[in-house]
């Protein structure tokens, strides 16, 4: 149930009090460890369902919930997107090729709060192209979180990102965006991961968000399937993706989905 008993500004967006920063790290941090855990089983040869059932297993163990198990009709515990597939791609029978990389997005819920967070995973041995753009993506998110203070703005973060992408030669998605969270799965503001200096809301203490840009090496459109969820690129390009959830502090920010085993980015031997 949503208990808000902070403010909201002008633009809609919650600001929270102090005490709603532990709730957070608790969501948080079960969000982080589950992908931690099930790094060991992305291997060739592992369906995308077979992933998805063990991170449900492992949000049911912990005495959590699953916030997109019955999301607009969605059934599964993750959205798993696998090469091309930009975003909300649903766990199924597709097989695990080495080569691949793929994107695991997992939000639940404890206490009433949401902890959403999402990275990225190598089947096998990784090309040359998918590691520069894993890369890429991953310092692009560090970039627009240490844009995060209040004060500045959102398209302050938009910028950070997008100018360190397209300083690389590829291309920021525009067509999805971070958003706000809480006590609530989705709220204001948008978080874009493009944009301008000094536009946007400006940033306070207390607003609680995710970061996540979804980077291509290719262009930047993308289109949805037929099933309604799955976002592809239209050239067919490879994609990458990592997410966050923020909190504003009265100096910067602090990181609620900080992996604690320290695999939130891919190591490579």
């Amino acid at each position: 149930m949503d208990e808000f008993k902070g403010r909201l500004t002008k633009d809609g967006i919650r600001i929270h009090n102090p005490e709603d920063f532990a709730g957070m790290h608790k969501a948080g941090r079960l969000a982080a460890e589950i992908l931690d855990r099930i790094a060991p089983m992305i291997e060739p040869g592992v369906t995308t369902a077979a992933l998805d059932a063990e991170i449900e297993r492992m949000v049911d163990e912990a005495g959590a919930k699953s916030a997109t198990i019955g999301y607009r009709g969605y059934q599964h515990a993750s959205c798993i997107s696998v090469n091309h597939v930009v975003c909300h791609g649903i766990p199924g029978t597709k097989v695990l090729k080495d080569g691949d990389i793929l994107n695991i997005d997992v939000t639940v819920i404890v206490d009433g709060w949401f902890g959403d967070t999402s990275r990225m995973y190598v089947a096998g041995n990784l090309g040359r192209k998918a590691q520069r753009l894993i890369e890429v993506t991953h310092d692009s998110l560090l970039k627009g979180i240490e844009a995060v203070k209040p004060g500045k703005t959102f398209g302050d973060i938009g910028h950070a990102i997008q100018s360190f992408v397209e300083g690389h030669r590829m291309s920021v998605v525009r067509d999805f965006c971070g958003h706000g969270l809480g006590q609530v799965f989705h709220a204001p503001p948008n978080v874009l991961h493009y944009g301008r200096p000094g536009t946007g809301p400006v940033l306070e203490e207390g607003m609680f968000f995710t970061i996540e840009p979804m980077v291509n090496l290719g262009r930047p459109e993308t289109k949805v399937l037929a099933d309604d969820w799955t976002a592809v690129t239209r050239d067919k390009s490879l994609s990458a993706q990592f997410e966050h959830s923020i909190g504003v502090t009265a100096t910067g920010y602090e990181i609620f989905t900080l992996s604690p085993a320290g695999r939130f980015h891919p190591t490579w031997s």
